[in-house]
């Protein structure tokens, strides 16, 4: 190892050290502060709580065995959801790169099922498939699976036209120039929608959760609404915060270990 090299990596290692003081420096005080303002009322402690009750309402929750119940809850349900649609996204995004015709019959129809509200099809959904954990799957599956599949198929299109005639007149079938070309070339793309999967999916468990569920992170934040507990809606979107963390690191480190340099 070089002289430089060691230089190099002193600076980068520094530098990640800045960015991780900086940013527990930043937490600290957003959580100072929203104490103190609290206890000074110089903001609505009953409106936006504050970190002490917010610790308080958590560890009534575990007390009470529920807080593990409603955070395994919702995390089966993302975790589900985002297997679900990686795989039928995947599916979906090959068979419309392989049969073109079929995407432009079927592009007008999916624009219109992308645009259109999902919150508007919940009861439906309910009275379809009935208040239950099937139901907030398939609400997180409606919200995700399109937008997935249209990051997916977006890789599949934006691979080197030069690379594919050059596949073809070195006589590679359809098969190898699929895999052997297409898809690792479109590997980033593969992992950047697993990112735009799992926020999707969030949300579309916690809307679900919303309407037809008496357990997880969603119904912890609704029920806090209902009876004016602000202090159990900020400790439900913490727990969707750190969930939403936990999640992203995971495809962040994925992302860092097979993306292509």
């Amino acid at each position: 190892m070089t002289h430089e090299h060691k230089i190099y990596l002193k600076k980068l290692k520094r530098n990640r050290l800045i960015i991780i003081i900086s940013q527990i420096s930043l937490l600290i005080i957003f959580l100072t502060l929203w104490e103190v303002l609290s206890r000074l009322n110089i903001i609505n402690s009953f409106l936006f709580s504050s970190p002490t009750k917010v610790f308080k309402t958590l560890v009534e929750l575990y007390q009470n065995n529920n807080l593990f119940n409603h955070i395994m809850r919702t995390t089966y349900e993302v975790i589900v959801s985002f297997i679900l649609c990686g795989i039928i996204s995947f599916i979906l995004s090959l068979t419309l790169y392989i049969f073109k015709t079929l995407k432009k019959i079927l592009d007008p129809f999916i624009m219109v099922i992308n645009s259109l509200p999902k919150v508007a099809l919940g009861p439906l959904i309910i009275i379809i498939l009935g208040t239950n954990t099937n139901s907030i799957i398939f609400n997180a599956l409606l919200i995700s699976v399109i937008v997935t599949t249209i990051t997916i198929l977006n890789g599949f299109l934006s691979c080197d036209t030069e690379q594919i005639k050059l596949f073809k007149i070195l006589g590679a079938s359809k098969k190898d120039t699929l895999f052997q070309l297409i898809l690792p070339s479109s590997r980033i793309y593969i992992l950047s929608s697993l990112k735009i999967n799992i926020s999707m999916n969030l949300i579309g468990v916690i809307m679900g959760e919303f309407l037809c569920c008496k357990e997880g992170i969603g119904y912890l934040i609704l029920y806090g609404t209902q009876v004016f507990n602000l202090s159990l809606v900020m400790c439900g979107i913490l727990l969707l915060s750190l969930l939403s963390i936990i999640f992203n690191l995971i495809i962040n480190k994925l992302e860092k270990n097979y993306s292509i340099e």
